[in-house]
């Protein structure tokens, strides 16, 4: 057998509590003079009005919740509704593209910017007036084969 807890103990000495007044206000109303009993009557329905208009607002306030159907279909695949359409296909595959193609177009660059290098390295000895044999000369071979500085 279970014991209750205190919420629950709490709440049966609340409801007992609740139950006497009741039963006491009640017995006194009876008793009230007419005069009396029809002041407290339209005061009830006063605040009987005033609490509906608030519940109204209140739920008038309260955002609405869509619902939405999940389906899942093959294992780890989780759609909005039915199968997936060509364009949603597309979707998940279009940013795996956009990233290759990037990587792709930097390697390009960088390739450009190498050969670019290179090319104004061999204009600029070219133009130089260097006696031909400075080419036989093997350090100025090895000076070309030297990164730059």
């Amino acid at each position: 057998m279970t014991t209750p807890s205190r919420s629950q103990q709490a709440q049966a000495v609340e409801g007992r509590l609740a139950a006497r007044l009741a039963a006491a206000l009640a017995e006194q109303a009876e008793a009230a003079p007419h005069d009396v009993t029809e002041r407290l009557r339209v005061a009830r329905e006063s605040a009987m009005a005033k609490a509906r208009i608030a519940r109204a607002a209140q739920l008038a306030a309260r955002p609405v919740v869509a619902t939405v159907v999940v389906a899942v279909g093959r294992p780890g695949a989780a759609t909005l509704g039915a199968s997936p359409r060509w364009w949603q296909r597309a979707a998940t595959v279009l940013p795996l593209a956009m990233l290759v193609g990037g990587f792709v177009m930097v390697n390009r660059i960088s390739e450009v910017e190498q050969v670019q290098a290179a090319a104004e390295i061999d204009t600029q000895l070219l133009a130089d007036a260097l006696p031909p044999a400075a080419y036989s000369d093997p350090g100025f071979a090895e000076f070309l084969r030297a990164p730059p500085p």
